[in-house]
């Protein structure tokens, strides 16, 4: 009899060790400003215009022992875009750019992640913006996760990716070296209970 109970014991703790683990769910830490979302465009091939979006949200799932099951979902509110200059912040949401009264939001949403090196990921994902959908890649890069000083548990990433104007209706013409925009996403989670 306890031979049976010790095999039967042993089976069940092999399937528990052999489940695959799950990812932790995160909501990205916009209200304490532990996230940003960061674009730098060319201003005719002399200079850097530096801009952010102030408002967004999203959530994320992350497994370190399995990164690829990761995924991530962000939904920007475009009327909040803030390049330290108002007048040009009205120029970009006006109808020949950004066209915030017709497209306030725009998202992302991942379609896979794959590892790329040690903490290092591709997260390929279609971003929406300006009413257009289109697959972008981004390179993203586990800074580092733990206990917070608040009792909770935190994971942050860097990502880097490009994209092109015209690629989303965006057909103001602003000079060659204006047709692509670098972004660079700074996220901060915060592990839900």
């Amino acid at each position: 009899m306890n031979f049976k109970l010790a095999a039967l014991v042993a089976t069940m703790s092999a399937v528990v060790l052999s489940a695959p683990a799950t990812a932790a769910d995160y909501v990205i830490d916009t209200q304490n400003a532990h996230a940003s979302i960061v674009f730098k465009v060319s201003h005719l091939g002399f200079s850097w215009i530096i801009g952010r979006f102030d408002k967004f949200s999203g959530t994320f799932s992350f497994d370190d022992k399995n990164p690829d099951a990761s995924n991530v979902k962000v939904e920007i509110d475009t009327t909040s875009v803030d390049t330290n200059l108002a007048l040009r912040d009205k120029h970009l949401r006006g109808a020949d750019l950004l066209d915030t009264d017709a497209f306030p939001t725009a998202t992302f949403e991942s379609t896979a992640v794959k590892s790329a090196g040690a903490n290092k990921a591709t997260i390929t994902g279609k971003l929406t913006l300006h009413g257009v959908t289109k697959e972008i890649t981004i390179d993203a890069e586990h800074v580092g996760g733990g206990k917070d000083p608040w009792g909770g548990y935190r994971d942050g990433f860097t990502g880097t990716a490009k994209i092109t104007l015209a690629d989303f209706g965006i057909l103001r013409d602003l000079g060659p070296a204006t047709k692509d925009v670098d972004l660079r996403l700074n996220i901060e989670g915060v592990r839900k209970p």
